[in-house]
C-alpha cells in the first residue's frame, strides 16, 4: 500500500515538472529526495516509477536547453537593437542642437523665416499621373521629409521669438528717451557724451590695497571748460552703484548734467553698447568721446576716439582735444558726422593743429594780397 502511494506521488510530481518545463537539474534533485525518503520501502514498482521519471527528465532536458539558448540569442539581438536606437537618438539630438545653435548665432529671426518660407514653397510638389511610380514615390517621400523639417522649424521659431522677447526686456535700454527734452533756449546746443573707464578715470586693483579709481590728468579742467559749450553726459557700461560714487568725487562742480549707466545700454552678443538713438537728441549734434569709441557704440559715425588711459602720468590727451571741441561748439556745424569722418584714422588733436596752421597761413596770404597798392590799368593807344 505504501509503495503504491509513493509511485503515485512520484508520477504526479513528474507530470507536473514536465508541464512547467523544469530543468533536468530540478528533476535530478527530486529523484534524490525520493530515494532518500523511501529507501526502506523501495519495491520494483517504485524503482520503475523512478526510472520513468529519470527517462522523462532526460528527454525534456534537451528541449529546455535549446529554448534557453534561443532566448539568450533573442535577448542579445534586442539589446543590440536598443543600443542602435539609443545611438541614433543621441546622434539626431546632437545634430539638432548643433544646427539650432548655429542658426541662432548666424541668422536672425527674419532670415530664418525667409528660409522656412522657401522650404514650404519647395514642399509643394504633387505627384503627377504622367510620372512613373518611382518618381511619384520619391516626390511623396521628399514632401513628407520637408513637411517634418518645416514643422520643426516652426516650433524653433516660436520658441526663439518667445525667448528673444523676454531677453529684449533686459537687453534693451531702460527707456526710449534717456534724457529729458532740451529747454527752448538750448536749441542747437551740442551734446558731448563721455565714457567713464579709461576715458575720464581708470580703476586698478592690487593685492595689497584692492580696487582704487584714479582721475585722468586734466580731467577736471576738461569738464569745467567744456561745460560752457556742451551738454555733458556720462554714458557708462558699469552699474550705477559704481558710476555714481565715482562721479560724485570727480565732478564736484556739477559740470556733468546727466549720468547713464548699464541699464541704459543695449546688450548685443554678450557686450553692452551705447545706443545714441535713445538719448532723445539730434544725432547730427551728438559726439561720443571714448577710449574705445568705435567698438562700444552702435553709431560709430558719431564717435570721437581718444587714447585709452592706462595710468600714464604724462598723459595730455583730454587737454589736447580742447581746441577742436571748442572750435566745433563755436562754429556749430549743421552735422558733426561729416566733420568727424574727415579725421578718420588720424590723431584729431594733431591734425586739427595742422589744419589750423594751414588756415591761418592762407588767411595771412589773403591779408597781404589785400594790402598791396591798387594800380590803375594802363590803356595803350593804337598807333596811327
Amino acid at each position: 500500500m505504501r509503495s503504491s502511494m509513493v509511485v503515485k506521488d512520484v508520477i504526479c510530481a513528474s507530470e507536473r515538472l514536465r508541464h512547467i518545463g523544469l530543468s533536468s537539474l530540478s528533476l535530478s534533485s527530486l529523484r534524490v529526495v525520493v530515494r532518500e525518503a523511501h529507501t526502506e520501502s523501495t519495491t520494483p514498482a517504485v524503482a520503475a516509477a523512478i526510472s520513468s521519471v529519470s527517462s522523462s527528465s532526460s528527454s525534456t532536458s534537451e528541449p529546455s536547453t535549446s529554448v534557453g539558448a534561443n532566448g539568450e540569442e533573442v535577448f542579445k539581438k534586442q539589446t543590440a537593437l536598443w543600443r542602435l536606437v539609443k545611438a541614433s537618438l543621441l546622434l539626431s539630438s546632437t545634430a539638432a542642437i548643433g544646427t539650432a545653435a548655429y542658426v541662432t548665432y548666424a541668422l536672425d529671426v527674419k532670415q530664418v523665416e525667409s528660409k522656412v518660407l522657401k522650404l514650404k514653397a519647395s514642399a509643394n510638389v504633387n505627384a503627377s499621373e504622367d510620372g512613373g511610380l518611382l518618381d511619384n514615390i520619391r516626390k511623396v517621400v521628399y514632401t513628407t521629409a520637408i513637411d517634418g523639417v518645416v514643422k520643426v522649424a516652426d516650433v524653433y521659431l516660436e520658441i526663439r521669438k518667445s525667448l528673444e522677447d523676454q531677453v529684449r526686456g533686459f537687453a534693451a535700454p531702460s527707456s526710449d528717451k534717456l534724457l529729458p527734452d532740451l529747454r527752448p533756449h538750448e536749441a542747437g546746443i551740442f551734446t558731448l557724451v563721455l565714457d567713464l573707464n579709461e576715458t575720464l578715470v581708470h580703476s586698478d586693483w592690487k593685492r595689497d590695497r584692492g580696487w582704487r579709481t584714479f582721475k585722468r590728468p586734466g580731467v577736471e579742467a576738461f569738464l569745467e571748460q567744456l561745460a560752457q559749450y556742451y551738454e555733458l553726459v556720462v554714458y557708462s557700461d558699469q552699474l550705477s552703484f559704481y558710476v555714481d560714487p565715482v562721479l560724485e568725487r570727480l565732478d564736484q562742480k556739477g559740470c556733468i548734467r546727466a549720468r547713464l549707466s548699464r541699464d541704459a545700454t543695449q546688450y548685443v552678443h554678450g557686450k553692452h553698447f551705447r545706443d545714441l538713438t535713445k538719448l532723445n537728441r539730434d544725432l547730427s549734434h551728438v559726439i561720443y568721446l571714448s577710449g574705445h569709441a568705435v567698438e562700444s557704440c552702435l553709431q560709430p559715425e558719431n564717435a570721437l576716439p581718444v587714447k585709452a588711459w592706462k595710468l600714464e602720468n604724462d598723459d595730455t590727451a583730454l587737454l589736447d582735444l580742447l581746441p577742436f571741441l571748442e572750435f566745433v561748439a563755436r562754429q556749430r556745424p549743421a552735422d558733426i558726422r561729416p566733420v568727424l569722418a574727415s579725421f578718420q584714422g588720424l590723431d584729431i588733436a594733431t591734425e586739427f593743429r595742422e589744419r589750423t596752421k594751414e588756415y591761418q597761413r592762407r588767411m595771412q596770404e589773403r591779408k597781404q594780397q589785400s594790402r598791396l597798392p591798387w594800380r590803375a590799368p594802363t590803356i595803350s593807344r593804337p598807333s596811327s
